[in-house]
C-alpha cells in the first residue's frame, strides 16, 4: 500500500478504517435485505406478490438502479457526459437510493477498481488469490460482497477531489442515511395509500423496499464477480473484464463490462449490434431533451483499433 504524502508522490490507497459502529451500520443494511430476498420465495408460496407491489419493486428498481449506473457510475466516477446542478444532484439522490453506499464512497472505490483492475490494490478482483479452483472460489466471494466487509475506507482525497470539492454532492452524500429512509418508506406509503391498507404498506416495504434493494444489490455486485471470470472478451482490455449477456437488461448495460474497460469513459457500453444498453438510451435521451451534453458516444475507429481479430 502505498504510504506516501503529498510531499514525495501520490496519497495512500487507504484513509482509514472504519469504526465498530460503521461496521455494524453496513452489516445491517447489507444482511437485512438480503434476509428478506431469501425469505421471498417461501413467503411468496405462502401469500404471494400483488401487482401493486410489483409495479413499486419495478418502478424503484427501475429509479435506483438507473441511478447508479447512469449517475454514480458513467456520470460521476467516469464523466461520461456533462449535466446541470440539477439533474446532477438527482442522480446523485437516485443512486443512493439504491442502498450501495454514498456517491462519494461509490465513486472513489470504483475508480480504484479501474486503476487497479485485477491487480493488488484492487478492492474487489476475483483474481487476487489465484486461479485454482479454492482461489477462485475464494475470489468470488470476496469480488460478490465479501470485500463490502472489510473495514478500509478507499482514500476519497486519492480518488475523489473533484466530488469533494462540490458543495451539492458533499451535502448529499453528508445525508446518505436519508436516501436510505426514503427507499424503504416510499415504496410503503404508496403501497398503503395505493391499497388503502395497513397490509398493503407492509407488502410494499417487504417486496419493493427490501427484496428489491437486495436483488440490485447482487446484480451489481454479479458486475464485479461473474463479469470478471466468465464472459466474451471481444477487445482488448489490461485486466479479466468480460461481456456476460444474460445479465444485460438486469444491469441495465453494465454487464457489457469487456466493452466498458476496454473504453471506461464512453456513455454506451453496449457498443456492438444487439446490445442492449438502457443506461446508455436513458443518457441519449437526455441529450435529445437538452439535459446532457458532450457526450461521450462510441467512436467507430477507437472501436476497431480495440477489437481482437479472431483466426
Amino acid at each position: 500500500m502505498t504510504t506516501t504524502d503529498d510531499r514525495t508522490g501520490p496519497k495512500p490507497l487507504v484513509s482509514g478504517q472504519r469504526s465498530t459502529a460503521q461496521m455494524i451500520i453496513l452489516k445491517t443494511f447489507l444482511l437485512i435485505p438480503f434476509v428478506a430476498l431469501v425469505a421471498a420465495v417461501p413467503i411468496a408460496w405462502g401469500w404471494g406478490m400483488n401487482w401493486v407491489d410489483l409495479g413499486l419493486a419495478v418502478a424503484f428498481y427501475t429509479i435506483a438502479m438507473l441511478g447508479v449506473t447512469v449517475g454514480y457510475h458513467r456520470y460521476f466516477t467516469h464523466g461520461a457526459f456533462k449535466t446541470n446542478r440539477v439533474l446532477r444532484v438527482a442522480l446523485a439522490i437516485a443512486g443512493g437510493m439504491a442502498v450501495q453506499g454514498s456517491v462519494i464512497f461509490w465513486v472513489a472505490s470504483h475508480r480504484r477498481h479501474h486503476a487497479y483492475a485485477d491487480r493488488e490494490g484492487d478492492p474487489h478482483s476475483p483474481w487476487l488469490f489465484g486461479s485454482s479452483p479454492t482461489a477462485l472460489l475464494r475470489g468470488f466471494w470476496h469480488a460478490h460482497m465479501g470485500w463490502m466487509f472489510k473495514r478500509e475506507v478507499t482514500n476519497y482525497e486519492r480518488f475523489a477531489p473533484d466530488l469533494l470539492a462540490d458543495r451539492d454532492l458533499r451535502i448529499v452524500n453528508r445525508h446518505f442515511w436519508a436516501w436510505i429512509t426514503l427507499s424503504l418508506a416510499l415504496p410503503a406509503l404508496l403501497g398503503g395509500l395505493l391499497s388503502w391498507s395497513l397490509w398493503g404498506a407492509v407488502t410494499a416495504f417487504f417486496w419493493a423496499g427490501l427484496v428489491r434493494i437486495a436483488f440490485s444489490h447482487h446484480v451489481t455486485w454479479s458486475v464485479n464477480s461473474i463479469c470478471h471470470m466468465v464472459g466474451d472478451r471481444p477487445f482488448v482490455s489490461r485486466d479479466k473484464a468480460s461481456n456476460f449477456w444474460p445479465l444485460a437488461i438486469l444491469s441495465m448495460g453494465e454487464s457489457w463490462h469487456n466493452s466498458h474497460h476496454a473504453d471506461p469513459t464512453c456513455a454506451r457500453h453496449g457498443v456492438l449490434r444487439g446490445q442492449i444498453d438502457v443506461s446508455g438510451r436513458l443518457i441519449w435521451i437526455f441529450e435529445k431533451l437538452g439535459w446532457a451534453r458532450n457526450v461521450r458516444w462510441p467512436k467507430p475507429e477507437r472501436l476497431a483499433a480495440k477489437r481482437i481479430q479472431r483466426a
